[in-house]
């Protein structure tokens, strides 16, 4: 699927000459391909949870399996598209991350970031339920600061986004400049705790 998802943004990305997007009018609207592309992403969002559901025995192990293939797909999706596009040129480069509700704009390195944490958060969950025994679940505690860390993160990725709301502008027109890397870390270290919960909680069990 990673790699169906190369081939279908390098078609798009053809089609309105947009092969990087960091670049002036980075969303531009042709025709109805804003609002296929929208659907679009719903509908893999859908496929990765049927992909979970249809993986794992248990609520514990499909979610695992969910967010372990969540993260996988992330992964493999930037590197298939180095063979297929010539980009991205580094971890650092600018991407236009999702389009629900807003534009989410980062670098590369953070939404690697983040799948990192899924597939060891969602692979430990889900191999640990699978094997039988006690369940792993992090603590109350470590899903709300991990809640606030999604919260921080996504306002992150908004930010230009949500001053250009705000201000009355295009949110296609956004091209971010700087990329607020300290708020970041804060929020990746406080959605990092349940994936670290849960590795110690497995090794302490074995």
């Amino acid at each position: 699927m990673a790699w169906v998802e190369s081939a279908a943004v390098l078609y798009l990305r053809t089609l309105v000459n947009r092969l990087e997007p960091y670049q002036p009018n980075p969303l531009p609207i042709a025709g109805t391909l804003g609002g296929t592309e929208w659907v679009r992403e719903a509908a893999t969002l859908v496929m990765l949870l049927t992909v979970g559901w249809l993986a794992g025995r248990t609520g514990r192990s499909r979610f695992g399996y969910f967010v372990a293939a969540f993260g996988v797909w992330d992964i493999f999706y930037y590197v298939f598209l180095i063979p297929l596009t010539g980009w991205p040129h580094s971890l650092l480069d600018w991407d236009i991350l999702f389009l629900l509700p807003l534009p989410w704009w980062g670098p590369v390195l953070a939404a690697v970031m983040i799948a990192g944490l899924m597939i060891v958060g969602g692979g430990v969950l889900a191999c640990h339920d699978e094997r039988g025994g006690p369940p792993l679940w992090p603590s109350t505690g470590s899903l709300w600061l991990s809640g606030i860390g999604v919260a921080l993160a996504l306002y992150v990725f908004m930010a230009d986004a949500i001053h250009a709301v705000r201000h009355g502008e295009s949110i296609q027109a956004i091209l971010p400049v700087a990329f607020n890397w300290p708020l970041f870390l804060v929020a990746w270290a406080l959605m990092a705790l349940p994936a670290v919960a849960l590795v110690r909680q497995f090794f302490a069990r074995r």
